[in-house]
């Protein structure tokens, strides 16, 4: 059966499925609950816990992802590497490290904290709202990518001038820019200065 926001599921420490529930938060990110992923996303939004991950190659480029056309939401747009939700009780930083492994088929080999923004931004084509207390990640991948097809159209690696190029030109992810401006400090320090981030 394919993946729907009404179907999906994750097994529980029992094996039994259940649905998706996203960890909500206050303005300072302290848990106050949980909400089915839908609902969480259903205007106008509840602020939730997310993580987006960006990773560079050893030459300074960015692994830029475009989001397979049969997601529900943002389908065929570029983001960031990887970006999701932990399961309420998970570590941001496994979520983020589970996610890309299943995403992308690597273990970054080496992640790091790069702070946290909180943002909300309607996406105008599915009408869903992402309303996130969003923890960032950056870090190194040095393993050959094996994307998974229901998750990942496409990769690249980009310099920051043909990201610059690209974002003009192909559709993004609403929350892009946002997460790559407030993880541009830690980027700056795992890249050097010359990369141009």
């Amino acid at each position: 059966m394919p993946i729907t926001p009404a179907t999906e599921t994750h097994s529980s420490s029992n094996g039994t499925a259940e649905a998706i529930l996203l960890e909500l938060v206050d303005e300072k990110g302290v848990t106050i609950g949980t909400a089915e992923k839908l609902s969480a996303h259903q205007p106008p939004g509840q602020l939730h816990r997310a993580f987006s991950v960006f990773l560079f190659d050893e030459h300074g480029r960015l692994l830029l992802q475009q989001r397979a056309l049969g997601k529900y939401h943002s389908p065929g747009v570029w983001s960031n590497t990887c970006c999701g939700h932990p399961y309420p009780g998970e570590a941001p930083f496994a979520a983020a490290a589970r996610r890309t492994y299943e995403e992308l088929g690597v273990s970054p080999s080496l992640l790091a904290e790069a702070g946290t923004v909180r943002y909300n931004h309607p996406d105008p084509e599915s009408g869903l709202v992402e309303q996130e207390f969003n923890h960032l990640f950056v870090g190194l991948v040095q393993a050959p990518l094996v994307p998974d097809a229901d998750e990942v159209g496409a990769t690249a690696f980009v310099t920051a001038a043909e990201l610059a190029e690209r974002h003009a030109e192909d559709p993004f992810s609403a929350w892009f820019m946002t997460v790559l401006d407030a993880a541009r400090p830690a980027v700056r320090e795992l890249t050097g200065p010359t990369a141009g981030w």
